[in-house]
């Protein structure tokens, strides 16, 4: 049995695996948990991340106008499941040492959390001459700091690993083009700082030439830190005659050396089934983008965009998670 390393969490949103249900990932079946209308100028709420914060939950969401410009947001709630989210989006202050250009705003969308020692960091696709990763942090969801740009575009996907790698802060990226990118490998990169950013590694690239993953793949959540090393749900996009299709899987990387991939499966966990997953704004999309764990009981709760439209919630284990990668392994999973 794997164990999660980290903290307790009794009060996580959790529903039990249904009798007879043979798949290793399940839906909430309450579902969205976040409507696309939730706040007053929303046309949809999705691809967003939350973290446990004062005994309940804090999140930052994506929230596109009705506009269609694309923000992000600071969300609270007491489960994990009822959200209320401000209905201004984040204004930024410049992080200490940094020119107030780095809170200019074309674009912000897509965003991850994870508690680093102190602070929450939060990671973003930020508009800057073409989407890179923007980085930032918050001590209390009131208050944001805006630290320089990871990296030069073109990038997306930018998910930081909650702890240092050695001496070092760690990310994992997708690097990208300006548009709709129909390609995409993961990366692995360290910094001292968080402001200066090397050593890139590739991770992983694309599945089978006809598989669930075979057009792009891309980091998800942040990592889960196991006893067996980094449990990392990615997503993976198929490119169908229908358009692309995402999907999530799972991967097992090594805990000192991130970039060594140790297993990886060969058929996705979740998918796109439900109508809120196959219609939308975005049509055939299952996108996963934070988790909360339980260190005690092994729980994983994954929160995943729909469609480009609304917010999903589905659960797992840890165990669950492995064994169905083990149980279907990818002859190919570090290529």
């Amino acid at each position: 049995m794997a164990k999660i390393i980290g903290k307790a969490l009794p009060n996580m949103p959790w529903q039990d695996k249904p009798a007879g249900y043979t798949k290793p990932v399940w839906r909430y079946d309450q579902n969205p948990i976040i409507p696309r209308d939730l706040i007053p100028t929303s046309n949809s709420i999705f691809n967003s991340a939350v973290v446990p914060f004062e005994g309940a939950y804090a999140g930052v969401f994506r929230c596109d106008s009705r506009a269609l410009e694309m923000d992000i947001f600071a969300g609270f709630s007491e489960d994990g499941i009822n959200w209320t989210i401000n209905h201004d989006p984040i204004v930024f202050e410049p992080a200490p040492g940094c020119d107030p250009v780095v809170t200019e705003k074309v674009y912000r969308y897509d965003p991850r959390v994870c508690l680093i020692e102190d602070k929450y960091v939060i990671t973003w696709c930020n508009g800057y001459h073409g989407p890179t990763i923007g980085v930032g942090y918050t001590y209390d969801f009131k208050t944001f700091y805006q630290c320089e740009n990871a990296y030069l575009p073109y990038n997306r996907n930018g998910v930081m690993f909650p702890r240092k790698i050695g001496d070092n802060y760690a990310m994992l990226s997708r690097p990208s083009d300006t548009g709709h990118t129909p390609f995409g490998d993961i990366f692995y990169s360290e910094s001292p700082d968080m402001t200066y950013w090397g050593k890139h590694r590739f991770v992983f690239g694309t599945g089978t030439s006809a598989g669930w993953d075979s057009k792009k793949v891309g980091p998800g959540p942040t990592p889960i830190e196991t006893d067996e090393g980094w449990l990392m749900i990615y997503h993976g996009v198929l490119n169908s005659c229908n358009g692309f299709v995402y999907r999530f899987g799972v991967s097992l990387l090594d805990i000192d050396k991130p970039w060594i991939v140790k297993e990886r499966g060969l058929f996705y966990v979740f998918g796109p089934e439900k109508d809120y997953e196959l219609s939308g704004d975005v049509p055939n999309v299952c996108f996963p983008c934070a988790t909360l764990t339980d260190a005690d009981t092994g729980r994983i709760a994954i929160y995943y965009g729909a469609a480009d439209t609304v917010t999903g919630l589905a659960f797992t284990t840890v165990d669950e998670l492995l064994s169905y990668m083990r149980k279907y392994p990818n002859p190919n999973f570090g290529k």
